[in-house]
Protein backbone atom coordinates (compact mmCIF):
# COMPACT_ATOMS: atom_id res chain seq x y z
CA UNK A 1 0.00 0.00 0.00
CA UNK A 2 1.33 3.50 -1.11
CA UNK A 3 2.54 5.83 2.04
CA UNK A 4 -0.10 8.61 0.77
CA UNK A 5 -3.47 5.95 1.10
CA UNK A 6 -1.95 4.99 4.34
CA UNK A 7 -1.69 8.00 6.03
CA UNK A 8 -5.51 9.10 4.60
CA UNK A 9 -6.10 5.81 6.30
CA UNK A 10 -4.85 6.51 9.42
CA UNK A 11 -5.93 9.87 9.26
CA UNK A 12 -9.61 8.77 9.08
CA UNK A 13 -9.71 5.91 11.45
CA UNK A 14 -8.62 9.41 13.90
CA UNK A 15 -11.37 11.55 12.57
CA UNK A 16 -14.45 8.73 13.11
CA UNK A 17 -12.81 7.99 16.65
CA UNK A 18 -12.99 11.64 17.53
CA UNK A 19 -16.42 11.77 16.06
CA UNK A 20 -17.96 9.13 17.66
CA UNK A 21 -17.82 10.98 20.78
CA UNK A 22 -20.01 13.92 19.58
CA UNK A 23 -23.16 14.09 20.90
CA UNK A 24 -25.54 12.91 17.85
CA UNK A 25 -28.20 15.22 18.29
CA UNK A 26 -25.18 18.31 17.58
CA UNK A 27 -24.41 16.44 14.66
CA UNK A 28 -27.57 16.25 13.09
CA UNK A 29 -27.56 20.31 14.06
CA UNK A 30 -24.76 20.59 11.95
CA UNK A 31 -26.22 18.84 9.22
CA UNK A 32 -29.36 21.05 9.17
CA UNK A 33 -27.07 24.40 9.10
CA UNK A 34 -24.93 22.57 6.17
CA UNK A 35 -28.81 21.82 3.92
CA UNK A 36 -29.33 25.46 5.16
CA UNK A 37 -26.59 27.06 3.63
CA UNK A 38 -27.85 25.34 0.39
CA UNK A 39 -30.86 26.21 0.40
CA UNK A 40 -29.99 30.27 1.74
CA UNK A 41 -26.52 30.75 0.20
CA UNK A 42 -26.67 28.69 -3.19
CA UNK A 43 -30.35 27.46 -3.93
CA UNK A 44 -32.34 30.28 -3.68
CA UNK A 45 -29.69 32.47 -4.97
CA UNK A 46 -28.77 30.38 -8.36
CA UNK A 47 -32.60 29.34 -9.06
CA UNK A 48 -33.76 32.99 -9.42
CA UNK A 49 -31.68 34.48 -11.87
CA UNK A 50 -33.14 32.38 -14.74
CA UNK A 51 -37.15 33.51 -14.27
CA UNK A 52 -35.81 37.08 -13.29
CA UNK A 53 -33.54 37.19 -16.57
CA UNK A 54 -36.72 38.16 -18.71
CA UNK A 55 -36.93 40.81 -16.37
CA UNK A 56 -33.35 41.26 -16.46
CA UNK A 57 -33.14 41.64 -20.23
CA UNK A 58 -35.79 43.76 -20.46
CA UNK A 59 -34.21 46.15 -18.36
CA UNK A 60 -30.44 45.80 -19.49
CA UNK A 61 -31.70 45.34 -23.06
CA UNK A 62 -29.25 41.76 -23.28
CA UNK A 63 -29.83 39.17 -26.28
CA UNK A 64 -30.71 35.39 -25.52
CA UNK A 65 -27.15 34.40 -25.84
CA UNK A 66 -25.67 37.00 -23.96
CA UNK A 67 -28.13 35.90 -21.01
CA UNK A 68 -26.31 32.17 -21.99
CA UNK A 69 -23.10 33.94 -21.61
CA UNK A 70 -24.33 35.54 -18.12
CA UNK A 71 -25.50 32.27 -17.14
CA UNK A 72 -22.56 30.55 -17.79
CA UNK A 73 -20.09 33.66 -16.27
CA UNK A 74 -21.45 32.70 -13.10
CA UNK A 75 -18.93 29.06 -13.32
CA UNK A 76 -16.20 30.54 -14.92
CA UNK A 77 -14.06 31.44 -11.57
CA UNK A 78 -15.46 28.07 -10.52
CA UNK A 79 -13.15 26.30 -12.52
CA UNK A 80 -9.97 27.54 -10.32
CA UNK A 81 -11.62 28.54 -7.26
CA UNK A 82 -13.73 24.76 -7.04
CA UNK A 83 -10.10 23.34 -6.17
CA UNK A 84 -8.74 25.77 -4.06
CA UNK A 85 -11.73 26.94 -1.90
CA UNK A 86 -11.17 22.52 -1.35
CA UNK A 87 -7.95 23.02 -0.09
CA UNK A 88 -8.47 25.79 1.75
CA UNK A 89 -11.49 23.66 3.55
CA UNK A 90 -8.64 20.78 3.74
CA UNK A 91 -6.56 23.34 5.19
CA UNK A 92 -8.07 25.24 7.55
CA UNK A 93 -11.20 23.59 7.94
CA UNK A 94 -14.55 23.64 6.62
CA UNK A 95 -16.46 25.82 9.52
CA UNK A 96 -13.84 28.85 9.36
CA UNK A 97 -14.06 28.51 5.43
CA UNK A 98 -17.55 28.77 5.70
CA UNK A 99 -17.87 31.35 7.70
CA UNK A 100 -15.60 33.44 5.57
CA UNK A 101 -17.33 32.06 2.02
CA UNK A 102 -21.08 32.69 3.29
CA UNK A 103 -20.21 36.11 4.29
CA UNK A 104 -18.59 37.21 0.62
CA UNK A 105 -21.13 35.44 -0.94
CA UNK A 106 -23.52 37.78 0.23
CA UNK A 107 -21.57 40.96 -0.55
CA UNK A 108 -20.63 39.92 -4.10
CA UNK A 109 -23.82 38.50 -4.80
CA UNK A 110 -25.67 41.93 -3.90
CA UNK A 111 -22.75 44.14 -5.97
CA UNK A 112 -24.65 42.17 -8.96
CA UNK A 113 -27.69 44.36 -8.15
CA UNK A 114 -25.56 47.01 -9.04
CA UNK A 115 -25.68 46.59 -12.47
CA UNK A 116 -26.14 49.11 -15.28
CA UNK A 117 -25.40 46.92 -18.36
CA UNK A 118 -23.98 43.33 -20.26
CA UNK A 119 -20.43 44.19 -19.12
CA UNK A 120 -21.27 45.41 -15.55
CA UNK A 121 -23.48 42.23 -15.06
CA UNK A 122 -21.36 40.37 -16.67
CA UNK A 123 -18.20 41.32 -14.13
CA UNK A 124 -20.10 41.19 -10.78
CA UNK A 125 -21.21 37.77 -11.51
CA UNK A 126 -18.12 36.65 -12.60
CA UNK A 127 -16.87 38.16 -9.11
CA UNK A 128 -19.98 36.33 -7.38
CA UNK A 129 -18.45 33.20 -8.78
CA UNK A 130 -15.25 33.14 -7.24
CA UNK A 131 -16.44 32.48 -3.82
CA UNK A 132 -19.68 30.51 -4.28
CA UNK A 133 -17.94 27.62 -5.64
CA UNK A 134 -16.25 27.44 -2.45
CA UNK A 135 -19.32 26.23 -0.59
CA UNK A 136 -20.12 22.97 -2.01
CA UNK A 137 -16.99 21.39 -1.42
CA UNK A 138 -16.55 22.38 2.41
CA UNK A 139 -20.35 21.46 2.90
CA UNK A 140 -19.78 18.03 1.46
CA UNK A 141 -16.75 17.83 3.68
CA UNK A 142 -18.61 19.11 6.19
CA UNK A 143 -20.86 15.40 5.99
CA UNK A 144 -17.47 13.37 5.63
CA UNK A 145 -16.26 15.12 8.82
CA UNK A 146 -19.61 14.40 10.73
CA UNK A 147 -20.74 11.37 9.42
CA UNK A 148 -19.40 8.00 8.24
CA UNK A 149 -19.73 4.67 6.63
CA UNK A 150 -23.52 4.06 5.52
CA UNK A 151 -24.29 7.38 6.71
CA UNK A 152 -22.25 9.50 4.55
CA UNK A 153 -24.43 9.17 1.37
CA UNK A 154 -27.39 10.01 3.72
CA UNK A 155 -25.55 12.74 4.85
CA UNK A 156 -24.98 14.25 1.20
CA UNK A 157 -28.70 13.65 0.48
CA UNK A 158 -29.90 15.94 2.79
CA UNK A 159 -28.12 18.44 2.18
CA UNK A 160 -28.93 17.76 -1.58
CA UNK A 161 -32.48 18.21 -0.45
CA UNK A 162 -31.37 21.38 1.11
CA UNK A 163 -30.27 22.68 -2.55
CA UNK A 164 -33.35 21.09 -4.22
CA UNK A 165 -35.69 23.53 -2.15
CA UNK A 166 -33.57 26.34 -2.40
CA UNK A 167 -33.86 25.92 -6.38
CA UNK A 168 -37.45 25.39 -5.98
CA UNK A 169 -38.03 28.60 -4.11
CA UNK A 170 -36.11 30.33 -6.07
CA UNK A 171 -38.01 29.81 -9.03
CA UNK A 172 -41.05 29.85 -7.28
CA UNK A 173 -40.66 33.33 -5.63
CA UNK A 174 -37.83 35.44 -7.47
CA UNK A 175 -40.35 36.56 -10.55
CA UNK A 176 -43.64 36.21 -8.86
CA UNK A 177 -43.60 37.61 -5.66
CA UNK A 178 -40.20 39.36 -4.56
CA UNK A 179 -39.27 41.01 -7.03
CA UNK A 180 -42.41 42.99 -7.55
CA UNK A 181 -43.03 43.03 -3.20
CA UNK A 182 -39.60 44.33 -3.41
CA UNK A 183 -39.54 46.80 -6.18
CA UNK A 184 -37.06 44.81 -8.48
CA UNK A 185 -34.64 42.04 -9.44
CA UNK A 186 -32.01 44.42 -7.72
CA UNK A 187 -33.64 44.21 -4.60
CA UNK A 188 -33.95 40.62 -5.18
CA UNK A 189 -30.35 40.15 -4.74
CA UNK A 190 -29.75 42.66 -2.24
CA UNK A 191 -31.74 40.48 0.09
CA UNK A 192 -30.15 37.34 -0.88
CA UNK A 193 -26.92 39.11 -0.03
CA UNK A 194 -28.31 40.11 3.65
CA UNK A 195 -29.80 36.23 4.10
CA UNK A 196 -25.97 35.09 3.05
CA UNK A 197 -24.84 37.53 5.67
CA UNK A 198 -26.96 35.77 8.60
CA UNK A 199 -26.21 32.43 7.49
CA UNK A 200 -21.97 33.04 7.78
CA UNK A 201 -23.18 34.43 11.68
CA UNK A 202 -24.65 30.92 12.19
CA UNK A 203 -21.37 29.21 10.96
CA UNK A 204 -19.19 31.62 13.56
CA UNK A 205 -21.78 30.55 16.51
CA UNK A 206 -20.94 26.67 15.42
CA UNK A 207 -18.87 24.63 18.17
CA UNK A 208 -15.20 25.18 17.27
CA UNK A 209 -13.20 22.77 19.28
CA UNK A 210 -15.04 19.35 17.60
CA UNK A 211 -14.54 20.33 14.53
CA UNK A 212 -11.20 21.72 14.69
CA UNK A 213 -10.22 18.90 16.52
CA UNK A 214 -10.94 16.39 13.82
CA UNK A 215 -9.10 18.55 11.12
CA UNK A 216 -5.65 16.79 9.86
CA UNK A 217 -4.19 19.58 8.12
CA UNK A 218 -2.19 19.49 4.33
CA UNK A 219 -1.10 21.66 1.95
CA UNK A 220 -2.68 22.64 -1.31
CA UNK A 221 0.07 21.35 -2.98
CA UNK A 222 0.32 18.30 -1.07
CA UNK A 223 -3.65 17.66 -1.49
CA UNK A 224 -3.72 18.65 -5.20
CA UNK A 225 -0.96 16.11 -6.22
CA UNK A 226 -2.24 13.49 -4.33
CA UNK A 227 -5.46 13.78 -5.84
CA UNK A 228 -4.02 13.86 -9.45
CA UNK A 229 -2.22 10.59 -9.21
CA UNK A 230 -5.39 8.60 -8.35
CA UNK A 231 -6.61 7.60 -11.93
CA UNK A 232 -10.83 7.56 -10.78
CA UNK A 233 -10.87 10.84 -9.96
CA UNK A 234 -9.95 12.22 -13.61
CA UNK A 235 -12.72 9.29 -15.05
CA UNK A 236 -15.65 10.98 -12.62
CA UNK A 237 -14.47 14.70 -13.01
CA UNK A 238 -14.42 14.05 -17.09
CA UNK A 239 -17.73 12.05 -17.10
CA UNK A 240 -19.75 14.08 -14.59
CA UNK A 241 -18.74 16.89 -16.42
CA UNK A 242 -20.89 16.28 -18.86
CA UNK A 243 -24.43 15.38 -17.20
CA UNK A 244 -24.30 18.91 -15.05
CA UNK A 245 -23.19 20.50 -18.01
CA UNK A 246 -26.16 19.33 -19.56
CA UNK A 247 -28.42 20.49 -16.47
CA UNK A 248 -26.68 24.04 -16.66
CA UNK A 249 -27.65 24.47 -20.22
CA UNK A 250 -31.43 23.55 -19.81
CA UNK A 251 -32.54 25.16 -16.49
CA UNK A 252 -31.28 28.03 -17.65
CA UNK A 253 -32.78 28.48 -21.36
CA UNK A 254 -35.80 26.78 -19.95
CA UNK A 255 -38.31 29.71 -18.54
CA UNK A 256 -37.18 32.01 -21.38
CA UNK A 257 -37.73 29.40 -23.97
CA UNK A 258 -41.02 28.72 -22.93
CA UNK A 259 -42.38 31.92 -22.38
CA UNK A 260 -40.89 32.37 -25.94
CA UNK A 261 -43.32 29.75 -27.40
CA UNK A 262 -46.07 31.10 -25.68
CA UNK A 263 -45.94 30.00 -22.12
CA UNK A 264 -47.12 32.61 -19.20
CA UNK A 265 -44.50 33.64 -16.93
CA UNK A 266 -46.09 32.02 -14.30
CA UNK A 267 -46.59 28.64 -15.73
CA UNK A 268 -42.92 28.51 -17.21
CA UNK A 269 -41.44 29.40 -13.59
CA UNK A 270 -43.49 26.62 -12.49
CA UNK A 271 -42.12 23.94 -14.96
CA UNK A 272 -38.31 25.28 -13.71
CA UNK A 273 -39.83 24.84 -10.36
CA UNK A 274 -40.88 21.36 -10.81
CA UNK A 275 -37.78 20.16 -11.84
CA UNK A 276 -36.23 21.10 -8.32
CA UNK A 277 -39.39 19.50 -6.49
CA UNK A 278 -39.36 16.45 -8.43
CA UNK A 279 -35.72 16.05 -7.20
CA UNK A 280 -35.92 16.97 -3.88
CA UNK A 281 -38.48 14.56 -2.52
CA UNK A 282 -36.24 11.77 -4.79
CA UNK A 283 -32.94 13.32 -3.33
CA UNK A 284 -32.66 11.35 0.15
CA UNK A 285 -34.35 8.07 -1.24
CA UNK A 286 -31.92 7.82 -3.85
CA UNK A 287 -28.81 8.37 -1.40
CA UNK A 288 -30.70 5.84 0.68
CA UNK A 289 -30.68 3.04 -1.96
CA UNK A 290 -27.02 3.77 -3.01
CA UNK A 291 -26.09 3.41 0.58
CA UNK A 292 -27.83 -0.18 0.92
CA UNK A 293 -26.90 -1.51 -2.44
CA UNK A 294 -23.63 -0.16 -2.70
CA UNK A 295 -23.54 0.31 -6.75
CA UNK A 296 -23.04 4.15 -6.56
CA UNK A 297 -21.48 4.15 -10.55
CA UNK A 298 -24.70 2.33 -11.46
CA UNK A 299 -26.91 4.74 -9.76
CA UNK A 300 -24.73 7.61 -11.33
CA UNK A 301 -25.46 6.16 -15.04
CA UNK A 302 -29.26 5.34 -14.94
CA UNK A 303 -29.21 9.21 -13.21
CA UNK A 304 -27.80 10.48 -16.16
CA UNK A 305 -30.12 8.60 -18.64
CA UNK A 306 -32.85 10.39 -17.29
CA UNK A 307 -31.52 13.62 -17.46
CA UNK A 308 -30.35 13.03 -21.21
CA UNK A 309 -34.10 11.49 -21.95
CA UNK A 310 -35.86 14.11 -20.32
CA UNK A 311 -33.85 16.76 -21.47
CA UNK A 312 -33.77 15.23 -25.15
CA UNK A 313 -37.80 14.95 -25.29
CA UNK A 314 -37.68 18.62 -24.96
CA UNK A 315 -36.11 18.98 -28.48
CA UNK A 316 -39.58 16.93 -29.49
CA UNK A 317 -42.47 17.88 -27.28
CA UNK A 318 -44.78 21.03 -27.34
CA UNK A 319 -47.64 21.58 -24.50
CA UNK A 320 -48.34 19.59 -21.35
CA UNK A 321 -46.02 16.76 -22.55
CA UNK A 322 -43.45 19.41 -21.67
CA UNK A 323 -44.29 18.91 -17.73
CA UNK A 324 -42.86 15.11 -18.32
CA UNK A 325 -40.39 15.94 -19.91
CA UNK A 326 -38.81 18.10 -16.76
CA UNK A 327 -39.65 15.88 -14.19
CA UNK A 328 -37.98 12.94 -16.28
CA UNK A 329 -35.04 15.08 -16.49
CA UNK A 330 -35.63 16.32 -12.62
CA UNK A 331 -36.14 13.25 -10.79
CA UNK A 332 -32.79 12.07 -10.09
CA UNK A 333 -30.70 15.45 -10.26
CA UNK A 334 -30.13 16.10 -6.41
CA UNK A 335 -29.55 12.31 -5.86
CA UNK A 336 -26.98 12.25 -8.83
CA UNK A 337 -25.01 14.96 -6.80
CA UNK A 338 -25.58 13.52 -3.50
CA UNK A 339 -23.85 10.29 -4.86
CA UNK A 340 -21.23 11.87 -6.82
CA UNK A 341 -20.24 13.38 -4.11
CA UNK A 342 -20.55 10.63 -1.84
CA UNK A 343 -18.52 8.52 -4.99
CA UNK A 344 -15.76 11.00 -4.53
CA UNK A 345 -14.96 10.61 -0.98
CA UNK A 346 -14.66 7.09 -1.20
CA UNK A 347 -12.58 6.94 -4.30
CA UNK A 348 -9.36 4.74 -2.63
CA UNK A 349 -6.98 7.49 -1.37
CA UNK A 350 -9.23 10.32 -0.87
CA UNK A 351 -11.52 9.42 2.46
CA UNK A 352 -12.04 12.83 4.75
CA UNK A 353 -8.28 13.81 5.19
CA UNK A 354 -8.45 14.78 1.04
CA UNK A 355 -12.17 15.04 0.34
CA UNK A 356 -12.27 18.67 0.11
CA UNK A 357 -9.75 18.81 -2.61
CA UNK A 358 -10.78 15.56 -4.07
CA UNK A 359 -14.99 16.88 -4.56
CA UNK A 360 -13.10 20.68 -5.75
CA UNK A 361 -11.07 18.78 -8.30
CA UNK A 362 -14.69 17.41 -9.39
CA UNK A 363 -16.08 20.67 -9.30
CA UNK A 364 -13.18 22.44 -11.12
CA UNK A 365 -14.34 19.88 -14.64
CA UNK A 366 -18.36 20.60 -13.95
CA UNK A 367 -16.81 24.67 -13.90
CA UNK A 368 -15.94 24.05 -17.19
CA UNK A 369 -18.46 22.40 -18.38
CA UNK A 370 -20.61 24.81 -16.85
CA UNK A 371 -19.21 27.72 -18.36
CA UNK A 372 -19.25 26.80 -21.95
CA UNK A 373 -22.69 24.90 -22.31
CA UNK A 374 -25.13 27.95 -21.50
CA UNK A 375 -23.99 30.25 -24.52
CA UNK A 376 -23.27 27.25 -26.64
CA UNK A 377 -26.30 25.94 -26.49
CA UNK A 378 -27.98 28.85 -25.89
CA UNK A 379 -26.24 29.62 -30.17
CA UNK A 380 -27.96 27.13 -31.56
CA UNK A 381 -31.78 28.80 -30.73
CA UNK A 382 -31.28 30.17 -34.22
CA UNK A 383 -32.13 27.03 -35.97
CA UNK A 384 -35.19 26.19 -33.83
CA UNK A 385 -36.02 27.12 -30.53
CA UNK A 386 -35.66 23.28 -28.96
CA UNK A 387 -32.43 22.31 -30.36
CA UNK A 388 -30.56 23.78 -27.34
CA UNK A 389 -31.67 20.31 -25.44
CA UNK A 390 -30.75 18.68 -27.99
CA UNK A 391 -26.98 19.76 -27.93
CA UNK A 392 -27.75 19.32 -23.46
CA UNK A 393 -29.04 15.61 -23.71
CA UNK A 394 -25.95 14.31 -26.07
CA UNK A 395 -23.70 15.99 -23.43
CA UNK A 396 -25.41 14.34 -20.77
CA UNK A 397 -25.34 10.55 -23.12
CA UNK A 398 -21.58 11.24 -23.47
CA UNK A 399 -21.43 11.68 -19.80
CA UNK A 400 -23.00 8.64 -18.80
CA UNK A 401 -20.68 6.85 -21.38
CA UNK A 402 -17.82 8.01 -19.69
CA UNK A 403 -18.95 6.24 -16.30
CA UNK A 404 -18.96 2.83 -17.88
CA UNK A 405 -14.43 3.27 -17.33
CA UNK A 406 -14.91 4.41 -13.61
CA UNK A 407 -13.45 1.27 -12.11
CA UNK A 408 -15.82 0.63 -9.06
CA UNK A 409 -12.77 0.79 -6.04
CA UNK A 410 -14.68 2.20 -3.70
CA UNK A 411 -12.41 2.24 -0.81
CA UNK A 412 -14.91 2.30 2.37
CA UNK A 413 -11.76 4.72 3.76
CA UNK A 414 -14.59 6.54 5.97
CA UNK A 415 -16.30 4.10 8.50
CA UNK A 416 -18.56 3.86 11.17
Amino acid sequence: MSRPIAESRNADAQLAQGIGSEVPRYKWMILALAAATFTLVMGIPTMSLPVLFPEIADDLGLTVVQIGGIWGAGNLMGIFMGLVGGSIGDRFGPRKTLIVTCLASGVTGALRGLSGGFFSLMITTVIFGIIQPMIPMNIHKICGVWFTGKRLGLANGIVSVGMALGFTLGAFLASRILSPLLGGWRNVLYLYGGISLLVSALWWLTREKKMAATQVSISLRQGFLHITKLRNMWLIAIASMGITACVQGTLGYLPTYLRNIGWSAADADSALASFHLTSMFAAVPIALLSDRLGIRRGILMVAGLLIAGGVGLLWVVTGPSVWIAVIVAGLMRDGYMAILMTTTMEVRGVGVRYAGTATGFVMMFLGIGNVLSPPLGNSLERFSPSAPFLFWAVLAICGVVGFIFVKNESSKTIKA
